[in-house]
């Protein structure tokens, strides 16, 4: 602005740029790891609940529970390149960290963060109901101690292995199409840091 004096440096590289750059990296971690608590947290009381009707398919229902815990780890890379990426002031106490470095790494940090935490809310919600649902289909909508069945009753014995192999069917069915929707809601997720991982790259700075 024209009659205004300028410090050189202290426009494009002030005090509190750093700021922005740590803010990013905390909400980046933040909001990651709230994601991936959500979604283990919404998978794991489904899983749970699965387990007393259909006891057999704990293990192989804990995917998204999985999942979930992997968003953390999204957060964490993020959060971490960010901060390497902060630089000290020099021994003037000039800085090198501009706000251009400020505003891509605290753009890199909640893209990457608020996209983790949508993820797992969705993985929450998908796991949940998913894992209950393959629970009570597998199992005929009985509990665990139901399908027992007395020793001698070979007609009932060969009408429950019927039945129990129509609803293992089903219910493998069931459990492609919802992983096929957990991949898709764990990509929400990997969209942000790939996006994110771009963003932090973006740098300017001052004396160089």
């Amino acid at each position: 602005m024209a009659g205004q004096a300028m410090t050189p440096g202290m426009d494009t590289c002030p005090a509190y740029a750093a700021f922005f750059g740590y803010m990013g990296a905390a909400a980046c971690c933040i909001l990651a790891n709230f994601g991936s608590a959500w979604g283990t947290w919404r998978a794991g009381l489904g899983v749970c609940q699965m387990g007393v009707n259909h006891p057999r398919g704990v293990m192989k229902n804990i995917v998204p529970i999985v999942m979930a815990g992997v968003l953390g780890i999204y957060g964490l890379i993020v959060s971490v390149i960010i901060v390497q990426s902060i630089m000290k002031p020099n021994q003037d106490k000039t800085n090198q960290y501009s706000v251009y470095n400020g505003y891509a790494h605290l753009a890199a940090g909640l893209c990457c963060g608020l996209s983790c935490l949508a993820a797992g809310g969705t993985i929450g919600v998908i796991g949940e109901t998913a894992t209950k649902t393959f629970g009570m289909k597998a199992s005929g909508g009985k509990r665990f101690w139901d399908g027992m069945v007395a020793d001698g009753a070979d007609a009932d014995v060969q009408d429950a292995a019927a039945s129990d192999a129509r609803n293992s069917d089903d219910a493998n069915k069931l459990y492609v199409g919802s992983l096929i929707m957990l991949i898709f809601a764990e990509a929400l997720a990997l969209y942000g840091l790939i996006v994110a991982l771009i963003l932090s790259q973006h740098q300017y700075n001052c004396g160089q």
